[in-house]
């Protein structure tokens, strides 16, 4: 149980003791106690939790301890003479301007005063002051059988609850849900309001002290004050969460209701007593009419005010305040109507996709992201004429809309470029970025299908071809895109097909000793066959499935299939013990955490040994990779996995990058292994491969071999294992076997098929079809 609900328990049972009047010393010494635990509370509870703001807690807790003492010498200094008879009015009246200025602070951490609120609160306090002057302060004020100085501060004291009651109205305007803490320090302030009142009563009389029970509220209020500050919502006591127009909700009409009707029923009870009377009522009416009358007002401002901000949020961004996409399209629906039919000019439309953005976000995190968006859209509205609207349409795309000629559309290319010539700061980090480009452009409308969305869509469909083609480029578009776009989404339906539908399988090829010939592994490759176009090439389809996120299921698909069959060969004798199999894994499998568990997993389903498991993976995996990526590396490495670089050679090939991450082994790429034996530099880079590999006890794999002379030519260099070719192309698992195995199951059901394709070790033979290896791909072509 929380330290609150001891401390309400508490205040509770010390509350009907303390009702009980068993004797002064007991009564003074309960509520010293409650007094006590409240000011412990006020000073210890915020602290701990470390809410806001602190110097309200303080002045919370001071007030409370000058509340305490002033209670507690009330008794001892209510029959003595002057100016003793004042001491314990000196000590509250300090706490009163404390716990006003504790409000203060309040508000302003909440918001501050909303001149709406304050409007409704001084009405509130208008028709409380009325009652209070007229039915406690005036009589109060006219006994004439006690100290100038008591009268005084006995109808003042009413009129302190009038300030305090202001402040409260206000702060409970600035929240539509109320906190635990919320509602309990406004419980905190009703009981001290009520005590107060009970205190004004008597003070009629001409008394100062009456008994403890007029005491009994402000115990209630220590210990309401005291859970305040204990409970853990109290660190939301400085949050706000108003309404955008104050509205006339249930709360604030049960609190204008009976202001409102004040004035009349005092005119009522109490307005025969003097013309004094009636005219204090009848100001005070007719100055909360007005206060009315300049709420209703106000609240139309504020409410069209508000329409205005809503409006403005739908059409603008609101991280960067430009246009958004909505007002970008009718901004160029309305260029196209007013553009002139003839001449020259027409509106061009270019859309901005930053490159790297998402690297600046996995690396640093979204709140650098947005640093850097408010960075380039101050560059792009910089750089570019005001007449060119700059708008941002997504998380890392800018749009942008221009009137003119040719010419002109392409120096607004170059100016646009000149805001990514200088490296961006971001986390005491200068970071280089570009953006790629897609440009539409059409005359004035009157073809129905030149419209703003057909604009925008034909420079997005551009941009993606600026962006295929590398980063900082900037492409127009053409109508020949569309039916690049229209076939690649053709080819997305066909693969989602083709994965749910079987149509994929999985081909393998040998990696073998070289000095022996003698398979050691094989490598598991994706292909294809569409029932009526025929094989597609990986290269057609590994991107498609990258960019529509199919690549996290197939490669599952893939990576179950090639250890099921690895775990089929192994019980029949097929393979040897030590042969593994290498399975590419894409980068996005490997920003995947639970990756170790789902590979560990599979391996106990199939019972293959995860020494004989190899996972590919390409070098912008260890420059590109995450905090989630490494992890993921290290932990596959724990498993036994091995974790080989692929392409290694085409991308950013650095000592250090493996050195840093759980590598242990290296794929020599085909484009320097077909340079053996013509060009001398493409041997020196495979030698620096090798040389470098061997001191880091890595493995070496060299990828493409066609030709006997490259097999020897590897060989000299220290190069142990290869794959291409050579050996024979990627076949099915039973042409496979029967190739590599004469006995077994797997050998005996591919008796009769005759293995298609140079198998053999030493043809001297090439591919016939697309089978080049892509970046990223998960299983692509014969290597």
């Amino acid at each position: 149980m929380g330290q609150w609900r001891w401390v309400a328990a508490a205040g509770l049972v010390a509350t009907a003791i303390y009702v009980l009047n068993l004797s002064l010393e007991i009564s003074l010494l309960i509520f010293a106690m409650i007094g006590v635990s409240t000011v412990w509370a006020c000073f210890a509870g915020p602290r701990r939790m470390r809410a806001e703001p602190r110097a309200a807690w303080l002045l919370l807790g001071t007030t409370a301890l000058l509340f305490l003492i002033g209670v507690v010498l009330r008794p001892f200094v209510s029959d003595q003479p002057m100016p003793l008879l004042l001491l314990a009015d000196a000590v509250i009246i300090p706490g009163y301007v404390g716990l006003a200025t504790c409000l203060v602070i309040l508000l302003r951490a909440r918001g501050g005063l909303d001149w709406l609120a304050v409007l409704d609160g001084l009405t509130v306090c208008l028709a409380g002051g009325l009652v209070c002057g007229l039915l406690l302060a005036a009589p109060a004020a006219g006994y004439g059988d006690r100290p100038l100085p008591v009268t005084v501060l006995a109808a003042a004291y009413p009129f302190f609850d009038v300030v305090l009651m202001l402040l409260v109205v206000n702060l409970t305007f600035t929240a539509t849900t109320w906190p635990f803490s919320l509602a309990s320090f406004l419980g905190t302030m009703t009981l001290l309001f009520a005590g107060d009142l009970a205190y004004a009563i008597i003070g009629v009389s001409g008394r100062t002290y009456a008994s403890t029970f007029l005491d009994v509220p402000y115990l209630l209020a220590m210990t309401l004050l005291a859970v305040t500050a204990l409970h853990p919502s109290a660190v939301r006591l400085s949050r706000a969460a108003r309404r955008p127009v104050q509205a006339w909700s249930w709360r604030r009409m049960g609190l204008l209701g009976p202001a409102v009707a004040a004035p009349f029923v005092l005119l009522v009870a109490v307005g025969g007593h003097s013309a004094a009377y009636r005219l204090a009522i009848a100001v005070t009416g007719g100055v909360m009419m007005l206060l009315l009358l300049a709420r209703a007002v106000s609240a139309v401002r504020a409410q069209a005010a508000a329409q205005r901000h809503s409006e403005h949020q739908a059409l603008h961004d609101p991280l960067t305040g430009l246009p958004n996409r909505r007002k970008m399209s009718a901004h160029i629906e309305r260029l196209l109507i007013e553009l002139p039919p003839q001449g020259e000019r027409r509106v061009w439309v270019y859309l901005l996709d930053l490159d790297g953005f998402k690297w600046v976000n996995d690396s640093w995190g979204h709140d650098t992201g947005d640093q850097l968006v408010l960075e380039v859209a101050a560059r792009l509205r910089a750089a570019v004429p005001s007449a060119v609207m700059v708008a941002r349409t997504g998380g890392d795309e800018f749009l942008l809309a221009y009137v003119g000629e040719k010419p002109g559309a392409l120096r607004l290319v170059d100016d646009i470029r000149t805001c990514f010539a200088k490296s961006i700061r971001v986390n005491d980090t200068e970071v280089v970025i570009s953006a790629s480009i897609g440009i539409a452009h059409a005359a004035a409308a009157g073809d129905p299908a030149v419209t703003a969305e057909a604009l925008m869509r034909d420079a997005d469909t551009a941009m993606y071809r600026a962006k295929s083609e590398g980063p900082g480029r900037s492409t127009i578009f053409d109508t020949s895109m569309h039916d690049r776009v229209r076939e690649r989404i053709e080819l997305e339906a066909a693969l989602r097909t083709a994965l749910a539908e079987g149509q994929l399988h999985v081909a393998y090829q040998p990696i073998v000793q070289l000095d022996t010939g003698r398979a050691l592994g094989a490598e598991a490759l994706l292909r294809w066959t569409h029932p009526t176009r025929g094989p597609i090439p990986p290269m057609a389809f590994i991107g498609i499935a990258e960019e529509s996120g199919m690549i996290a299921q197939i490669g599952t698909w893939v990576r179950e299939e090639s250890l099921r069959q690895l775990a089929a060969w192994r019980a029949d004798g097929t393979v040897a013990d030590d042969f593994y199999i290498s399975i590419n894994v894409s980068p996005r499998q490997l920003n995947d955490a639970d990756l170790p568990l789902v590979v560990s997993a599979e391996l106990l389903k199939y019972g293959v040994p995860p020494r004989t498991v190899a996972l590919e993976m390409t070098e912008s995996v260890m420059v590109d990779g995450s905090s989630v990526t490494s992890r993921v590396l290290f932990e596959l490495r724990e498993l036994g996995v091995r974790l080989l670089v692929d392409d290694f050679g085409t991308g950013f090939s650095a000592l250090g990058y493996l050195r840093r991450f759980p590598v242990t082994g290296v794929k020599i790429d085909r484009s320097f292994v077909s340079g053996l034996g013509q060009s001398q530099e493409d041997e020196e880079i495979v030698r620096a491969v090798v040389a470098m590999s061997c001191a880091l006890g890595l493995s070496i794999v060299a990828e493409g071999v066609e030709t006997r002379g490259q097999r020897d030519a590897l060989g000299g260099v220290g190069v142990t294992q290869g794959q291409g070719w050579l050996w024979g192309p990627a076949v099915p698992p039973a042409e496979f076997a029967a190739h590599w195995h004469a006995g077994g199951p797997a050998a005996r059901a591919a008796a009769g098929v005759s293995p298609a394709g140079p198998l053999g070790a030493g043809k001297n033979q090439r591919a016939t079809g697309p089978v080049t290896k892509g970046r990223n791909q998960l299983a692509t072509g014969n290597s």
